[in-house]
Parts: structure tokens; sequence; C-alpha cells
């Protein structure tokens, strides 16, 4: 279907940075058009108890949190389409979206929010026990371990900033590396090695996720030598797998600057990039902090920017 109207603006992605741009542009009068994706509602809806989001006092679900977002979106004037962008083309003015549904559709600006993903160690009992035992985020989940025994895998800057996090909290922190060393910087790592708190577990591998069925909870873990050849087990309380996160930016290659990690450049710490006329908000910029909160914040700017934007192009 091929749509005679031009957007004011498109917002390709609908978790919590797409979601608050929605709710600001659409106060702002420019009826901004959300096209959903794959997973309405982002990381969150696979999120159980949310503490960390202002505003409520005791813990909130994650897709009850999305639902209120989407709808308060909708309530203002926003609206949703349910499909997956397939193409864009940023190189004609206005710009053009296609999606996989084969609409083409018309837009003088752009908000990308299509979020990030976590790594997955995709080994047996993980998809059983995510959220019940298995996270990806310590400063999201860590508080729900106090004085509990955990275990973080990985060997870069995330997993020794999230084992250092963790231990603030935790009785005991192990960490799990697969190689002997650690790729993680110096100066982390000088950090770690100092808390009395962490172990570590070199040259091992976690291979499977075991844990109860009523009540889910995982219990346990089993973890391979891999210069033994052993495999033995370990009991946990929970487990962080930090082995990195992975931008849904794959359909803007060739279309936006990015770093070599799919990450999209942003310009004066802001969230346009170098496209006049698009912006990035959310975790698709965003490789340090990663919470629904600087997410919604950075949508709010996103849909600011836009404005003016749109203002000194007389659009609006």
């Amino acid at each position: 279907m091929n749509s005679n109207k031009t957007e004011k603006v498109i917002i390709i992605g609908s978790g919590p940075a797409g979601y608050t741009a929605a709710i600001y542009a659409a106060r702002s009068g420019l009826n901004p058009l959300i096209i959903s994706g794959l997973e309405p509602g982002g990381q969150l809806m696979i999120t159980t108890d949310v503490e960390n989001f202002p505003g409520f006092e005791s813990a909130i679900q994650g897709p009850w949190l999305m639902d209120q977002m989407q709808k308060q979106a909708l309530a203002v004037g926003a609206k949703i389409k349910y499909d997956t962008v397939k193409t864009v083309d940023f190189q004609n003015f206005p710009f053009e979206v296609v999606t996989e549904k084969n609409d083409f559709i018309k837009t003088y600006s752009v908000i990308i929010s299509t979020g990030a993903s976590a790594r997955w160690l995709n080994v047996d009992g993980e998809d059983n026990f995510k959220g019940f035992g298995i996270s990806a985020c310590a400063t999201c989940d860590g508080f729900f371990y106090k004085n509990k025994n955990v275990a973080v895998v990985g060997g870069g800057n995330t997993a020794v900033e999230e084992a250092l996090y963790l231990s603030n909290m935790c009785r005991k922190v192990t960490l799990i590396h697969r190689r002997e060393k650690l790729r993680a910087e110096k100066i982390l790592q000088d950090r770690l090695m100092r808390k009395k708190n962490i172990d570590f577990m070199w040259n091992k591998k976690v291979t499977k996720f075991i844990g109860t069925k009523n009540p889910k909870v995982l219990t346990q873990i089993n973890i391979y030598d891999v210069l033994e050849k052993k495999e033995s087990s370990m009991e946990v309380d929970g487990v962080f797998v930090a082995i990195g996160h992975s931008p849904a930016t794959k359909i803007f290659k060739n279309q936006i600057p990015m770093d070599d990690s799919g990450y999209i450049h942003t310009t004066d710490n802001l969230t346009k990039t170098k496209i006049e006329g698009v912006f990035a908000a959310g975790d698709v910029t965003d490789k340090v902090y990663r919470q629904a909160v600087t997410a919604a914040g950075y949508g709010c700017m996103s849909a600011i920017e836009v404005e003016n934007f749109l203002s000194k192009k007389n659009i609006i």
C-alpha cells in the first residue's frame, strides 16, 4: 500500500524510548506514527518485577508498564502500526520507510528506538529461567539477590562492572570466564581483584541451568572446564549473563553512521544523528546505562529535537 500522506514523524520501535517520544510528540501536535516492531514494548515485556522506575511505591510488572505507556501515547494522539520496518531510505527527503506488509510511508523525520537485546549463552534451561534466576542486568535486578550467592558470566567490561556492582549487596559473587584472563580494562580489573567477596572460575563455561518447576526458581548451574574437559555443578541463587548487547540496527546499516558494534552515532550528547531529521533514542545509542528510565529520557529529548527540526523546516 502506498500512502500519499507524508507523516511529520515516524517512531520506529515501541519500548520506553519509543512510547515516551510518542507521548511528547503527540502533545506537541505532531500526530506521530509508531511502527511497533516484532516485540511491542521491548525488553520490559520479558521482565517481571520492576522496582527502579520512578513513581511506584511497590514493584510493578514490566509488561504492565509498557501497556500503560502505550495507552498514554494513544490517548494523547499517537498512532500505532503493528508492523516491522523492512527498509529505510534516508538519502532522499522526505524519507521513506517500507514495512514488512509492503506499506511505503513518507515522513519528514524519524526517531529510531529499536532498542538492544542482551546476548545470551543459548544453553539448556536458559530460556526457562530468564527472569526466574537469570538476568542480564545487575542494576535492574541485583537488589533481589541481596545477601545471596550469585554468578556473573563473562570477561569484558560489562561482566566486571556487573560483578563490582553486585559485590556491594551480595554475599558472594563468582565470576565465570571461559578464558584464563579478563578482557576488561585494567583499572576495572584492579578494582575487582581488591574485592574480598568475589571468586573466580577460569577456563569454565556454563552448560546448563537447573531449578525447580513450582515455583520456578533457578538453583544450580552445570559448568564445563575447557582445559580438563570435566563437568561440575554449582549451587547459585542467581546468574547474571554479561557477554554484551546487540543493538537492533541491522536495517539501518549503510544508511546511518554507527560504530563497529552497531550502536548509532549521535552528536553533542543529544539524540541527533549525522543525518538531519533522523534521531536515535534509547538503547540503540546508549551502551552505558541501558535503563528504562534513561531510555524514556532519550525519548523525551528526541521528540523535542524533532519539534525543533520541523519548526526550522517550516513544516509545522
